[in-house]
């Protein structure tokens, strides 16, 4: 098994596979996530092979995109990895990752734990806030055409997974609903120091997009 090989062939899928996909969810999202990864797993043992296949296989097929269906990512990565002839338990490894590692509200109770899904988890959560977070956060409520303020519908926290799934809320409640809170669900070192300056950055946004609001500024 060449592994450098696998790695770029599974590049090359991901991006065939993520033509065309909304801009917050795309194959440019899945190379930051991917490098944030690589990043983040050099202060932390574990195998790199797992993380980088885990990183790039992570929204093959986001659920939110597949009406709510679960289950197409984890089998989609499957599939490509099988035809790479790669080992059963590295595939079953990737799939827990798949189905593990999104927020769904908050109140998901992750059934899976390893130190690679760990590094990924805090690498894709880390492209969800500070500057890209931000624009990632507008283009989907762009694309799902959402208002982008409404102070008539207030943030709704504790969320469960169904409510999240279904929420059409305005854009900025999902800073207060998501965002905001993912600093203090980061897993490793690194990924905290980075969401500390992340976070920082969202909050002096959410001062400046009020104070605008209210015509303080």
């Amino acid at each position: 098994m060449n592994r450098e090989q696998i790695i770029q062939h599974t590049i090359e899928f991901v991006k065939d596979t993520l033509k065309g996909a909304e801009g917050g969810h795309d194959f440019f999202h899945i190379e930051r996530v991917y490098k944030n990864a690589l990043l983040i797993a050099k202060d932390e043992s574990v195998d790199v092979f797992v993380v980088s296949l885990g990183a790039l296989l992570h929204d093959i097929a986001d659920s939110k995109f597949h009406n709510g269906d679960e289950t197409v990512g984890p089998q989609k990565a499957r599939t490509f990895l099988e035809s790479q002839k790669v080992p059963e338990e590295i595939i079953t490894h990737i799939e827990k990752i798949i189905t593990n590692i999104s927020f769904k509200g908050g109140n998901f109770e992750q059934k899976f734990t390893s130190a690679e899904l760990d590094v990924i988890q805090d690498a894709d959560r880390l492209d969800a806030i500070g500057a890209i977070g931000i624009a990632r956060c507008f283009n989907y409520g762009g694309f799902k055409n959402r208002e982008l303020y409404n102070p008539e519908v207030l943030p709704k926290m504790n969320m469960t997974k169904e409510e999240y799934k279904k929420s059409a809320a305005p854009t900025i409640n999902h800073f207060y609903e998501k965002l905001l809170l993912l600093k203090d669900k980061m897993n490793t070192q690194t990924g905290k120091a980075i969401a500390e300056q992340r976070h920082a950055y969202m909050e002096g946004f959410l001062e400046q997009f009020h104070n605008e609001l209210n015509g303080n500024k």
